[in-house]
């Protein structure tokens, strides 16, 4: 499977939105792997990581978020689920998951009834470690400044906006993966 492949189905690539997703997306997969690769004992689907990682956004364009050059209908925070539902339709129902669950330290069936949040009321948090690496990895890189990769303690501030939920997982990962 080629990820870009598949991107160009739903972008043009002449877009600035194509340029944000793929340069974003590759940032994301190149710090997974990096992070898979400090981790043989999980035996990782490294290929699985790299082509999960490159698609976990595809959705975006059918949100509005002018800034990225999306000009869809949905809320951003549906980018997530609205890619997997892309994916599933590609047939690639396991990509489909990390895109449904990389959004923060991924969104709890609780999170999402007590924000009120438009998107499906199920849990989707990643499970996988896979899908706890890439969504960990994406927490590094935002789509408007591409050239460079938050700190530990900038993403913390980010996510505390979400609640310590959010915050405890990034610092389990940061444990776990990085062993911070």
């Amino acid at each position: 499977m080629d990820p870009l492949e598949i991107i160009k189905k739903y972008y043009p690539e002449k877009s600035e939105a194509y340029h944000i997703l793929t340069v974003h997306s590759r940032s994301v997969a190149d710090k997974a792997l990096e992070i898979a690769r400090m981790h043989p004992e999980l035996n990782l689907d490294l290929t699985f990581i790299e082509e999960a990682a490159m698609l976990h956004d595809i959705g975006i364009f059918k949100c509005d978020a002018e800034g990225i050059d999306c000009h869809g209908q949905a809320p951003y925070i549906c980018h997530g689920y609205l890619g997997a539902e892309l994916m599933r339709a590609e047939g690639y129902p396991k990509h489909a998951l990390v895109c449904e669950r990389h959004t923060g330290t991924g969104l709890s069936l609780k999170m999402i009834e007590e924000q009120n949040l438009p998107v499906p009321h199920r849990d989707m948090r990643p499970v996988s470690w896979e899908e706890q690496i890439i969504c960990f990895a994406d927490k590094f890189f935002s789509k408007t400044k591409l050239d460079k990769e938050k700190s530990p303690e900038k993403i913390r501030k980010s996510l505390s906006k979400y609640g310590e939920e959010t915050v405890s997982q990034f610092d389990a990962w940061c444990k776990l993966f990085l062993g911070e």
